[in-house]
């Protein structure tokens, strides 16, 4: 639903009742409770740009799977600390930890994780510039079925691949969908993702779809702000950034692009860093 707070409280009350010799149990289920917990946690901390502690969350849920080498518990613990690099735009590291659970989900047969890691994985290679590997991983995954709780993101993620392939027909058609598969589940969080993507799509329009890009930015924006999503915050600071300074608002680029490099240095983002501010000096006329 978006709300990380609640989440965060929530499972944070599951580490301190899963203290001492509870935190091997499995209780029945598929993956360690003690490990799942940490997962959740850590993607959490993720999505609000708290990345140092999410990284010690997933670790220790990596250690708590190894010791036992549990394997729906290891996959999972990988992909908690890929989606961490993910987010935090360390394209390597996420690749690494994602492909290593990948391999074993698959090796283990495990059709969920497989599912989830692939389709993550995916959206790895498009920031990584491996568009062909992302078309194939996430086209699979859209045509697969059953697994409607990632369907909005999935599409989402495939949208921009056809973006950067120039396919901006598709890639706006795409993202519609993902962001209505997103509404009907109140996965508010995922709406605000689909709508920075929308507006990185009306900005590289042919023509440039400027009021459509900005209002898609500013309602993404806003809601990554009521949500506590700063990692989201700066991306959408970012692409308005951008648009502004592509047609020609100057004194908006420079508040934009300012916004978004201070956020990314509080959280030591640095995939976004380099570009983010030559387009600052640029606009500054340096």
């Amino acid at each position: 639903m978006g709300d990380y707070p609640q989440a965060i409280d929530l499972v944070r009350q599951n580490l301190v009742a899963l203290d001492g010799a509870l935190r091997w149990e499995r209780f029945g289920l598929p993956g360690m409770p003690a490990v799942t917990s940490r997962d959740v946690l850590a993607r959490c901390l993720a999505e609000v740009g708290a990345f140092s502690e999410g990284l010690a969350h997933g670790a220790e849920a990596l250690r708590i799977a190894e010791a036992v080498n549990h394997p729906n518990s290891l996959s999972g613990a990988c992909y908690g600390i890929g989606y961490i690099y993910l987010r935090k735009g360390d394209v390597p590291q996420a690749l690494s930890w994602l492909e290593r659970g990948l391999e074993a989900s698959r090796v283990w047969d495990i059709p969920l994780l497989s599912y989830v890691l692939s389709s993550t994985l995916g959206y790895a290679y498009v920031l990584a510039g491996r568009v062909s590997d992302a078309l194939r991983l996430l086209e699979q995954s859209v045509a697969t079925k059953g697994m409607e709780v990632m369907r909005g993101r999935v599409h989402v993620w495939l949208s921009e691949v056809y973006l950067r392939l120039g396919r901006c027909d598709e890639a706006l058609t795409l993202a519609g969908r993902g962001l209505e598969f997103c509404r009907t589940q109140a996965q508010q969080g995922e709406q605000a993702w689909a709508l920075r993507l929308l507006g990185e799509i009306h900005a590289h329009r042919q023509p440039l779809e400027v009021e459509l890009a900005e209002t898609a930015y500013q309602e993404a924006l806003a809601l990554a702000e009521a949500l506590g999503m700063r990692p989201l915050q700066a991306h959408c600071h970012r692409g308005l950034g951008m648009l502004y300074a592509t047609t020609g608002q100057q004194a908006q680029a420079h508040t934009a692009l300012a916004a978004a490099i201070e956020l990314y240095r509080a959280m030591d983002m640095t995939f976004s860093l380099p570009e983010t501010e030559a387009a600052l000096a640029q606009v500054e006329g340096r």
